[in-house]
């Protein structure tokens, strides 16, 4: 069973957004398929941190989670700064629910277990150079993480954090969700939000005792990436 993770699908069978009209987007849908299908079983899970769909509502992005669910494995959503159709978390597990789409999870405000790692999470929030973040928000960013991680913590497992936007982005910090990476001593952070030439910029790799990684889809060239070697295993080597 391994765990993959890969942020930014920018989905858009039901409304007309088609993302290969950047560079390096040319059938991107189709690549995300097949390298999917190639490398995914029916027993892995996948982690998506966000920008799923660029539907505006959830009854119009039903199209894209029919493309999702149809891929193997189990899957494990964030919200991203694109996807609008988000609301409530009762009203989002209802739509899954009634669509049947049970191989769809929805991070937020929670943790999942996957061997002895807790998977955690949330959005994050604005760090980029010339960009005014709003204090509200992102400490209620920062309150989200905690509460996604102490829910890992209090079941003893080990937390690994996913967000949409990046903690660090060329010279700029986000103090507040890297004051509680830091609480908690977080070992591996993954985040998306970042495209093209902004990858030039991204920390990748260890960085202040903590390995980084952009994991959006472009950056990845559209190959979910296996991080099973970050998963914690209990004493005796053996997966929990």
């Amino acid at each position: 069973m391994a765990l993959f993770v890969i942020a930014d699908l920018h989905l858009s069978f039901s409304c007309d957004k088609p993302m290969d009209i950047f560079s390096g987007w040319d059938n991107y849908v189709e690549r995300i398929e097949k390298n999917w299908r190639k490398l995914v079983g029916d027993n892995d899970t996948v982690v998506i941190p966000g920008d799923i769909s660029w539907a505006m509502s959830l009854e119009n992005a039903k199209k894209d989670f029919e493309f999702l669910h149809s891929l193997p494995g189990k899957k494990i959503i964030m919200k991203g700064n694109h996807d609008y159709w988000w609301t409530t978390m009762k009203k989002m597990e209802d739509f899954l629910s009634s669509n049947g789409f049970t191989s769809i999870s929805i991070l937020h405000n929670n943790c999942y277990r996957y061997e002895n790692t807790g998977i955690c999470g949330t959005r994050g929030w604005i760090n980029e150079k010339g960009e005014q973040a709003d204090k509200k928000v992102l400490m209620r960013e920062a309150q989200r993480l905690t509460v996604s991680i102490e829910q890992s913590v209090k079941q003893g497992l080990t937390p690994m954090v996913f967000l949409h936007y990046p903690p660090i982005f060329a010279n700029d910090r986000n103090e507040e969700i890297l004051a509680v990476l830091d609480k908690y001593d977080v070992k591996q952070c993954f985040y998306g939000h970042i495209h093209g030439k902004g990858g030039l910029y991204s920390v990748n790799g260890e960085y202040n005792g903590r390995f980084y990684k952009l994991i959006a889809s472009d950056f990845l060239q559209f190959v979910p990436l296996c991080i099973s070697e970050f998963v914690q295993y209990d004493n005796s080597g053996n997966e929990v």
